[in-house]
C-alpha cells in the first residue's frame, strides 16, 4: 500500500477520532463504549505501527481542541492508552502469520487492548501522584476493565468486520487469499 494512501487512512481515522466520541457522548453512551479507540486501533491494523501511534496521539489531542472532549486530565491518560493501542496493533499484526485472517486480527487486538489498559493505568496512576488520594489496583481494574468491558466487547466484534470490508473494498491488500467464509 502506497505511504499517501496510509497517511490518507490515518488522516480519516484522526478525523473519526473527532466525529464518533461526539455522537457517542450525545447518546450517552461514549466512556462504557470507547469510540475513539476503534479508529486508533483500526488505523494501527491498517496503517500500521507508526501510523496507528500517530493517530493514537493525534486523535485524542485534535478532538480535545476541537470538541473539549476529553478534558485535560482524562487527555492525559487516554494519549499513553491510545498511542500504545495504535502502536501494538499495527507491530503485532506485522508479526503474527497464523494463515488464518481472523486469528491474525484477534491475536493483534486483545494483547494491543491488554497493553493500552496498563499504559493507561500507569498514567492514571501518575496523574493521581499529584493529588492527595492513592491510586488503587481496585481503581485501575474497575476503570480499565470493568467500566470499559462493552466497549471491548465492541471492538473484538467490529473491527474484524471493518478490516474485512476496507480489504474486500480493495483499499488495503488482501493479507491472505479470503476464503469463502470471509467473502
Amino acid at each position: 500500500m502506497s505511504s499517501v494512501k496510509k497517511l490518507c487512512l490515518c488522516a480519516l481515522c484522526i478525523a473519526l477520532c473527532c466525529v464518533l466520541p461526539t455522537a457517542f457522548h450525545g447518546l450517552g453512551l461514549g466512556t462504557a463504549l470507547s469510540p475513539m479507540h476503534l479508529p486508533v486501533l483500526l488505523c494501527g491494523l491498517v496503517c500500521g505501527p507508526w501510523l496507528g501511534a500517530v493517530c493514537g496521539l493525534a486523535g485524542p489531542v485534535l478532538s480535545s481542541i476541537t470538541t473539549g472532549m476529553p478534558g485535560t486530565p482524562m487527555l492525559m491518560t487516554m494519549v499513553p492508552e491510545l498511542v500504545v493501542y495504535g502502536l501494538c496493533a499495527g507491530l503485532f499484526l506485522k508479526l503474527i502469520r497464523t494463515g488464518h485472517f481472523y486469528a491474525d486480527l484477534y491475536l493483534a487486538l486483545v494483547p494491543a487492548m491488554l497493553l493500552g489498559r496498563v499504559a493507561g493505568g500507569v498514567a492514571q496512576s501518575l496523574v493521581y501522584l499529584s493529588g492527595t488520594e492513592p491510586y488503587t489496583l481496585a481503581m485501575w481494574v474497575s476503570s480499565y476493565f470493568v467500566g470499559t468491558l462493552p466497549g471491548a466487547v465492541l471492538h473484538l466484534l467490529v473491527l474484524p468486520a471493518l478490516v474485512l470490508a476496507v480489504t474486500r473494498a480493495g483499499l488495503i491488500p488482501s493479507r491472505y487469499a479470503l476464503s469463502r467464509a470471509e467473502n
